[in-house]
């Protein structure tokens, strides 16, 4: 008589399902343990920021970048990826600059904003500040407007911002951009932006923590830096080429990079 022991294919196939249920569990087990575990990883990076540089950029067109192409080839987004002010892992960048903005705009609406993003995280961290402001109060003086009072609202409004920055946030370096003269040939042009570059010259020369950034004497007697250099370009397109953005970006990262 056999007694040797026989699995049915019905016990046997019970022992098959079991077998692949337990390898699908492993596996899934595996890959949940796996997956937490990139997620802390990720989780860890990202709520690393609190000692990252902080760039903020302030201003008007020119900070947006407006007539690049793309408008990341604009300055701001040169310096930031240039790694000029750190390496760009290690940096946070937050732009506010808005066309058509003028200094009582950046002091009315720009500088309540800066204290967002240079929130205390407990770790002192680099703070670096551009700023471009004064060609839209400028043009109020090509619109009529009395080019004292343009001048002199400018100052107090550069004055403010400036002082407001200093005072607040004593770790910040402040970087600002005189005017370059966009050649237009109009009446009093010139004049107007020597004294608008004489003003801002002096503000900033006020206040220890800011830099003055001569992008006047980088644009001046050079061509194809603006816009209205091109042919069919309306005739007030001050704004820069491409080039024009580079030749900011490196006027401004050279006074970064001056001890």
């Amino acid at each position: 008589m056999d007694l040797a022991f026989h699995v049915t294919p019905h016990k046997e196939g019970k022992k098959v399902t079991k077998r692949a249920w337990l390898c699908h569990t492993v596996i899934v087990v595996l890959c949940l343990g796996v997956l937490l575990t990139a997620s802390t990883a990720y989780a860890q990076y990202w709520v690393s920021f609190a000692d990252n540089t902080r760039y903020m950029a302030l201003g008007d067109s020119l900070s947006a970048g407006y007539g690049a192409h793309p408008a990341t080839q604009g300055f701001v987004y040169g310096l930031y990826q240039s790694g000029v002010i750190d390496n760009v892992n290690n940096t946070l960048l937050c732009n506010v600059g808005v066309p058509n903005a003028t200094s009582g705009d950046v002091r009315t609406y720009q500088l309540p904003q800066v204290a967002l993003f240079f929130a205390d995280t407990g770790i002192a961290y680099r703070q670096i500040i551009t700023l471009t402001v004064g060609g839209n109060d400028l043009q109020q003086i090509l619109g009529g407007a009395d080019a004292a009072t343009v001048l002199n609202t400018l100052a107090v409004n550069l004055s403010a911002i400036l002082g407001s920055l200093a005072g607040n946030f004593p770790l910040a370096q402040i970087y600002v951009a005189n005017q370059y003269d966009p050649g237009l040939g109009l009446p009093g042009e010139a004049g107007a932006i020597a004294a608008a570059n004489a003003l801002i010259a002096q503000v900033v020369g006020a206040v220890p923590s800011a830099m003055l950034v001569d992008v006047f004497s980088a644009f001046q007697g050079r061509s194809g830096l603006l816009l209205v250099e091109r042919k069919g370009a309306d005739q007030f397109q001050v704004h820069p080429t491409n080039a024009g953005y580079q030749v900011m970006q490196k006027t401004f990262a050279d006074a970064i990079g001056k001890p």
